[in-house]
């Protein structure tokens, strides 16, 4: 069953345009809960959280509408982060999540993610049959069985206390200063007050949200602003979330950014060192560096990859019993600990690390030489198929024949945004200049 509305990570769009309008909003959660509802049983209860964007309002009004009109009880979160929605959905036996969010999009954009009763976003059959209810005509409930809304106060506390628990018991973080870039976002509150409560020096970032200004020159899309906060408070470790802090990025004593391959190798090596890695394996995906597939091989490890989208990498992890995986990108899936990526456990097992190492974040988040790599993005406007252009296929088997045995060239759409997606890897930069520039130009003039 095909989907269109649905992309790599629920559906997505402009606020108050197609398809992220109160209109279309209240039509989803209507067609989630008839499909959540097929029993037709008035038991059902459905959590829902959001990020800090100012149409978080709109979409979870008419979310929550759509819901009670066919039968489901509703519980609002308020902001919190991605997986504290699905934590808390398991924890509070629901039988559906959603997140309201656009992640690290601009603040102008939104989405909603779902998550099935097993707290793991719901699989692409599910949003395919989700969708189809959308398309035709949603049967409301029974006024008898309309459902009911309700306030969670301390839904955010509740994930908190969580978090907390994974790290070893009486692990502390004193005497660690650091640097919390939350992005204006879901973790404003919760994310400052975790690493407080263990011990540490935290000097908070983006933490100010006002509807508008979720990723706006901060959080892990830009972490650059996080870097100058560690030069310039001497801190020993700088950590930056995206806007419902489900990715991050490490940044060390230096101003050094750590991408989500260095966390990952770094997680790897100690988790198989004791005996914690399960399968022998990480799980990542297409666009991770060719520098971590080798550090893995160096150590004895696999590293298992995936399309595009945490969504995937979750999938394979579940299907071979793995419990480590995740993106370049910052998104860090622990199995052992949550059911989606999590941008402030996965900052605390660094900062474990460091805890019980004394090793600087330097030596701990550096763990491989990475094969140069290049990444451009091309936008096309709607209903173009530039990659389906002849002169864009001869170029990009051009390139990949000239990379053949030294690098690999990744070309893909995105499944966000109206992006191509040109990366390539390559040891000679010259080379990889080029090659990059090559398809980028005949993208653009098929565009």
């Amino acid at each position: 069953m095909s989907r269109k509305l649905f992309g790599t990570d629920g559906v997505r769009g402009r606020a108050n345009t197609h398809p992220m309008t109160a209109e279309m909003a209240l039509r989803l959660g209507a067609a989630a809960g008839r499909y959540f509802r097929r029993d037709g049983r008035n038991r059902h209860r459905v959590v829902i959280g959001k990020d800090t964007r100012l149409s978080g309002y709109m979409l979870e009004n008419a979310l929550t509408a759509g819901l009670t009109s066919t039968g489901m009880n509703v519980l609002l979160l308020g902001p919190v982060p991605t997986p504290a929605v699905g934590f808390l959905t398991r924890s509070m036996r629901a039988d559906l999540g959603i997140m309201i969010s656009a992640s690290h999009n601009p603040a102008e954009d939104n989405g909603i993610k779902f998550f099935g009763p097993d707290g793991f976003k719901l699989s692409d059959e599910a949003e395919a049959e989700i969708e189809a209810i959308v398309a035709g005509e949603v049967a409301p409930a029974q006024p008898a069985n309309i459902g009911r809304a309700r306030r969670i106060d301390d839904g955010r506390g509740r994930y908190m206390e969580y978090a907390k628990t994974t790290l070893p018991s009486g692990l502390r973080l004193d005497g660690l200063k650091v640097v919390l870039d939350c992005a204006h976002g879901a973790a404003y509150r919760a994310a400052p007050d975790v690493l407080w409560e263990l011990g540490a020096e935290v000097i908070p970032l983006g933490v100010k949200p006002d509807g508008f200004n979720i990723n706006d020159g901060v959080g892990s899309t830009h972490p650059q602003a996080c870097a100058e906060a560690v030069r310039a408070h001497g801190a020993h470790l700088g950590i930056s979330l995206d806007g419902d802090a489900d990715r991050v990025v490490i940044v060390d004593q230096t101003g050094r950014v750590a991408d989500g391959d260095q966390i990952m190798a770094l997680l790897a090596g100690r988790w198989a060192a004791q005996g914690r890695l399960k399968g022998g394996a990480l799980v990542a995906t297409v666009m991770s560096n060719l520098g971590l597939e080798h550090f893995m091989a160096a150590k004895g490890l696999r590293l298992e990859r995936t399309r595009v989208g945490d969504r995937y990498v979750v999938e394979r992890m579940r299907e071979g019993g793995f419990n480590l995986g995740g993106e370049q990108s910052g998104h860090i899936v622990m199995t052992d600990y949550a059911t989606t990526g999590d941008g402030l456990v996965a900052a605390m097992q660094v900062l474990g690390a460091m805890a019980e190492t004394g090793l600087p974040a330097s030596d701990l988040v550096a763990q491989f030489e990475p094969v140069p790599q290049m990444l451009k993005n091309v936008r096309y406007a709607a209903g173009a198929d530039p990659l389906a252009a002849e002169p864009v296929r001869r170029v990009i088997a051009e390139a990949e024949a000239r990379l053949a045995g030294t690098g690999r060239v990744l070309i893909r759409k995105s499944g966000t945004e109206p992006l191509i997606r040109v990366m390539a890897e390559a040891e000679d930069e010259h080379v990889l200049r080029e090659v990059v520039d090559g398809i980028v130009a005949a993208v653009e003039q098929a565009a």
